[in-house]
């Protein structure tokens, strides 16, 4: 039987996805704080099912410390590391591990549940399972990427910390995007000029590449390093920036030339985003929901270049950290935003 989609069912979709939405900004939110506190590697099974029940009188809290002590995070970096300590680290990630069950949960069930009661548009059906598999696939990745630091080495690959902060970066700008196409046509959704969406889709692109980068700098712990901006502990170009062989392994995994390619790459955004917001203010296409777009993108941009400054020089205080990393992610969905009005096709 066809059951006929009202407005209500798309305002209960568009609450929905809107919740899905908050709850991946906590989730990068946390995933900061379980990096910077050094947390990642205190839990160090994957229990998708057993390990959704914290440790619950000190016997269980003490099987779980030992667990942690077999690994070289305990053996190498906190030999002197206390019960009462390891239940700090443990929180962090065990609150973040229990954020992404939780996160399937709400995602899953609602979504079965508005399929069944056929209040979904068919366009939306294939994207909505392609979010499902893409928030799957960035739980393996996390497992992955912890598993990555319990065997010799007692740091996470911080290529792997790329891929599960990518992907998680993936699925909010990729459910964002279905989301926007849930909203009313409005009078100004014809398409911007075609050079204002050139400077849209290369500032994005930019961006991304931006994004890669700063999850490099994570991983590696590079903003730890060269705490003076704009020159680096008096160079402009990073001491021991080449010593790798071959150079091009520089770019990669030596943290001095990657904070230095973050710094570079931020650097151009704001200079690109300038120019943009020159070239576009006086664009006759560009007004409505295009113009409150560009006014967000341009002020997050100005207000994560700051912030990423700020976070540097004061050597990664752990508020402001987590902030720069909320705001990457913010800053791709102002993006999606800008991209999405710019094309000027609303489908609801």
């Amino acid at each position: 039987m066809h059951v006929q989609k009202t407005s209500e069912d798309l305002f209960a979709v568009r609450l929905w996805l809107g919740l899905v939405l908050g709850m991946i900004l906590l989730m990068v939110a946390v995933g900061g704080i379980t990096r910077l506190t050094e947390s990642g590697l205190s839990m160090v099974t994957w229990e998708p099912i057993l390990g959704t029940l914290p440790p619950m009188n000190e016997a269980q809290w003490e099987f779980r410390f030992d667990q942690y002590k077999q690994y070289p995070e305990y053996r190498e970096l906190r030999p002197d590391m206390t019960l009462h300590e390891f239940k700090f680290i443990f929180f962090w990630e065990y609150l973040h591990r229990l954020l992404g069950r939780l996160l399937g949960v709400v995602y899953a069930f609602p979504l079965a549940w508005f399929w069944l009661r056929g209040k979904l548009p068919s366009r939306l059906k294939i994207p909505l399972q392609i979010g499902l598999l893409l928030g799957g696939a960035q739980g393996v990745m996390g497992w992955y990427m912890v598993s990555s630091g319990l065997v010799d080495n007692p740091y996470v690959s911080h290529y792997r910390l790329a891929a599960h902060l990518g992907l998680a970066f993936l699925l909010f700008a990729f459910l964002l995007w279905i989301l926007l196409t849930t909203w009313p046509k409005t009078e100004d959704a014809e398409p911007a000029s075609r050079s204002a969406r050139l400077w849209a889709g290369g500032l994005t692109g930019l961006l991304v590449v931006q994004i890669f980068w700063g999850a490099l700098v994570a991983g590696l712990n590079a903003g730890f390093l060269y705490n003076t901006f704009p020159k680096m502990q008096g160079y402009w170009l990073p001491p021991y920036g080449a010593i790798l062989t071959p150079f091009w392994i520089n770019l990669l995994d030596n943290p001095a030339t990657v904070q230095f390619i973050h710094r570079v790459l931020g650097t151009l955004l704001v200079l690109g985003t300038a120019m943009a917001w020159m070239a576009l203010r006086r664009d006759p296409t560009i007004e409505g929901d295009k113009r409150t777009a560009l006014h967000v993108f341009v002020m997050l941009m100005l207000f994560q270049f700051w912030l990423g400054v700020f976070t540097l020089v004061l050597v990664v205080p752990l508020t402001l950290g987590v902030m720069h990393q909320v705001t990457a992610c913010l800053l791709l969905g102002a993006s999606v935003y800008l991209l999405f009005t710019f094309r000027g096709s609303r489908h609801a």
